[in-house]
């Protein structure tokens, strides 16, 4: 070696294939670094479902007529001002129900299995009553958000639920 080559050495005493090891100090640092950001960005979430009024229908709003509905069929839509999914369900015995479409588990989207008298989440086999929005089976861990179905001649409206007074 010359003695340039020295010089360098001497001056910059770091070995390539150390240069490339990340130490557990620093390796504890990103981690928990990454960790809190994880935890604020699920609060934040979180909190903005909790305060959110998005999902609160305040008047009725009209979805379509009883002739687009065939029995045990199903339309999905969304309210005016929101983005959240709803499904409104004409079961076989002809009545009118409708629900937020999305699993209280995950949010996966739930569909109405006809003849049944379930809604089902195919996601992680949950399964919900179609008169109540109850939990039968599976992980979801709360009822489906209900809307109350509103008939006036042909036309089908949705509104929030009446909170009971007591």
């Amino acid at each position: 070696m010359s003695n340039e080559d020295k010089h360098w050495k001497r001056d910059f005493p770091i070995n390539r294939s150390d240069a490339n090891q990340v130490t557990r100090r620093d390796f504890a640092r990103i981690l928990a670094v990454v960790s809190g950001g994880m935890v604020v960005g699920n609060g934040a979430i979180a909190a903005r479902a909790f305060f959110s009024k998005d999902n609160e229908v305040q008047t009725k709003q009209q979805v379509c007529t009883i002739r687009d509905i065939p029995v045990g069929g199903t339309k999905s839509f969304v309210l005016e001002h929101s983005s959240i999914p709803y499904i409104l369900i004409h079961t076989e015995d002809g009545q009118y129900f409708s629900y937020e479409q999305k699993c209280t588990h995950l949010s996966c989207a739930v569909y109405y299995k006809p003849g049944t008298g379930k809604i089902e989440c195919p996601c992680h086999n949950g399964w919900f009553d179609v008169q109540t929005g109850e939990v039968l089976q599976g992980p979801p861990p709360r009822p489906l958000k209900r809307l109350d179905v509103i008939i006036e001649g042909e036309d089908i409206f949705v509104q929030q639920p009446r909170k009971e007074q007591g």
